[in-house]
């Protein structure tokens, strides 16, 4: 075992297949790919990379074997040594497909991270490792793993309503962002995680035969858990001026896109610093110029989810092609260049989702759902309201125009 020395869980044990992966160029590009993106442009600290979070996620999936085995969760469930291995790889590989600057060019469109990662797990030197440490079909099984579609009762540790990913992310995030509400109980929260099996009687439609629970002693982590998550895309993830920063590459981007100075297949090689080199040396753009001195397009208008019609601009945040007629459209009007008008209505459906089976103290389970919730607060119903509650469609312009909300909800209802 290699100990790593990391800020937020201290000594991080590696053992010799997670250290030869973690070896690869594939791996090792997640040093330069910030976790937050464009975040650290209003916080500064925030210039953590995906190599931190997938060393801790790595950390959190050996902590949490440890703890099952422990309460002897693992033994007759199908769970052995192949597939903690599984876990454990999926967990320090799962964020391998990142793009520059976190998630901000799936919004245009670009193919999935998790898809992005299947060939540099499937093939090449990680594959290759995988297979002569973990059998033939051992990158596959994992690639199930981080796409959620294993069968593996150890699945919700890695893709789920409490996977180590959100436990890893908020703690790591809040903490480097020098802002308190990633605060969680990861402790309490692991503590209570529980190997859950269908035998016997449930008091609702019953988990899969077997999956990762939650003692009901743990929800009160669970709440914590919601309640950081809804914080930290109110005041960091979703902040105005991070909004501005995406908005503002997200168009940069696709406008080299359809230059053909740059194409999608080159996307996830590049570093964060790479790209924005490679696009300086394809000529000068001023939102690459406005980026890189700080210069963020501002609110011309903004207006919360929960005072828009339900659906009302949804397309926004998946219809890129769309959203970008609208935006010049808009602009001309306003005597705005291509790019100096940018709409934004970030759109997360699992954000808050919560969907998970709850050990009751009796022995009996139920499942967490809107319709039937485990505790004295419904937390699934209160998720979606706080979801709609961090939520704005915000209208920034590099200029100060004059914008009312009529125009702008005519011309995304139309």
């Amino acid at each position: 075992m290699k100990v790593i020395r990391d800020p937020l869980w201290n000594n991080i044990r590696v053992e010799p297949l997670a250290l030869r992966l973690i070896d690869t160029p594939a791996f090792q590009r997640l040093r330069y790919v910030r976790q937050l993106g464009l975040a650290f442009l209003v916080y500064p600290g925030a210039s953590h990379s995906r190599f931190e979070h997938a060393l801790g996620t790595y950390a959190l999936a050996r902590r949490a074997l440890e703890l099952l085995e422990e309460r002897g969760d693992l033994r007759g469930k199908d769970v052995g040594d192949a597939a903690r291995s599984d876990v454990r790889i999926a967990a320090l590989l799962h964020d391998i497909g990142h793009y520059p600057f976190s998630h901000a060019l799936e919004e245009i469109g670009a193919l999935h991270h998790e898809e992005v990662a299947r060939p540099l797990i499937t093939s090449g030197e990680i594959g290759d490792l995988l297979r002569q440490s973990l059998g033939d079909d051992a990158p596959e099984r994992i690639m199930q793993l981080i796409r959620g579609k294993s069968a593996s009762p150890l699945q919700g540790l890695i893709s789920g309503s409490l996977d180590l990913d959100k436990i890893e992310y908020l703690r790591r995030d809040g903490l480097m962002c020098g802002v308190p509400y990633g605060e969680i109980d990861a402790d309490r929260l692991l503590n209570s995680l529980v190997l859950l099996s269908a035998v016997g009687s449930s008091r609702s439609a019953p988990p899969k035969a077997h999956g990762i629970g939650i003692q009901e002693k743990g929800l009160s982590a669970v709440e914590s858990l919601l309640f950081a998550k809804y914080q930290m895309y109110r005041n960091v993830y979703w902040h105005h001026a991070v909004r501005s920063a995406t908005a503002m590459y997200k168009r940069l981007v696709s406008d080299a896109l359809d230059a053909g100075s740059l194409t999608a297949d080159q996307l996830a090689g590049f570093t964060d610093e790479g790209l924005l080199l490679g696009l300086e040396a394809r000529g000068a753009n001023p939102l690459l110029k406005a980026l890189r001195e700080r210069k963020l397009h501002k609110r011309a208008l903004e207006i919360p989810a929960a005072e828009l019609a339900s659906d009302l601009g949804d397309w926004i945040a998946g219809d890129w092609r769309r959203a970008m007629e609208v935006e010049n459209e808009l602009g001309s009007r306003l005597g705005l260049a291509p790019g100096e008008l940018l709409l934004d209505y970030p759109a997360k459906t699992e954000m808050l989702g919560l969907n998970l089976p709850v050990l009751r103290r009796d022995g009996l389970f139920e499942q967490l759902t809107r319709e039937t919730s485990a505790s004295g607060i419904n937390l699934p119903k209160l998720s979606e309201e706080l979801y709609q509650s961090a939520r704005w469609l915000r209208v920034f312009t590099a200029r100060p125009v004059q914008l009312t909300a009529e125009t702008v909800l005519d011309a995304i209802s139309s």
